[in-house]
Formats: C-alpha cells, structure tokens, sequence
C-alpha cells in the first residue's frame, strides 16, 4: 500500500517516549526479555505436558508398540537362524553321505583291481573261441 499526504516517501519512526535516549528495538531483535518470555512459555508447555494423561496414554502405547516390535524382529531373526541352521545341518549329512558312497565305490573298485579277472570267465577272456 502507498501513502499519500505529509510523510509519503519517508520511512516510518518509532514512537518513543518524550525525554527517552534509547532508541525503539528492531524487528527480529531479541534481547534477554525475548527470550526469558519464551523460556517461560516453553516451560509452561512442559509443565502441562507432563501434566496431561493423554501425554502419559500415548507415551505408554509407544512404549508397547516399540516392544512389540523388537521382540516380533527378535522372533524373526531367532527363526531365520534356526532354518538357516538346520538347512546347514542337512546339506553336511547330505555330503557325507555322498562322500561315504564315493569311498565305498572306490574301496570297492581296488578290491575288483586286486582280484584279477573274475573267477567264472577267467578263461574265456583270454582264449577266443573258434569252433
């Protein structure tokens, strides 16, 4: 908006008292009244926060939530390890059992090495037959 009359153009002043040297605080300055009077509301707040039952209902259902949510997370993870154990547990005894079959296919073929030929057909390797 434009003023129009005697002080258009001017800045406007301060009113201050007749007689006072001290010049009118700025906006956006804060002195130590400024912030004495915002520490006491911010107290004021506090106090009747900490007075409100409603504070104390909803502060207490966090509280439950938060709990609730760890141990869901502690179940997940004590779960999680349990599978992840057996399933370690299962994949050892499967490659034991592999490797006790593969010993016994070896061990079995050094003793049909040792023996020689076998003992029915011994003879009719060698020799062809020619009737």
């Amino acid at each position: 908006m434009s003023r129009s009359g005697q002080g258009a153009g001017r800045q406007p002043r301060a009113i201050t008292a007749a007689g006072s040297s001290n010049s009118a605080a700025q906006p956006g300055e804060s002195g130590f009244d400024g912030r004495a009077v915002l520490g006491l509301v911010g107290l004021g707040i506090v106090g009747h926060v900490l007075r409100s039952r409603r504070t104390y209902e909803r502060l207490i259902v966090a509280v439950i939530a938060v709990e609730a949510l760890r141990r869901i997370g502690q179940d997940n993870g004590t779960s999680a390890m349990a599978s992840l154990k057996a399933w370690e547990k299962r994949q050892i005894q499967r490659m034991e059992r592999k490797a006790q079959r593969q010993r016994r296919a070896v061990k079995g073929a050094a003793q049909m090495a040792r023996s020689g030929p076998p003992r029915g057909l011994a003879g009719t390797l060698s020799e062809p037959d020619h009737h």
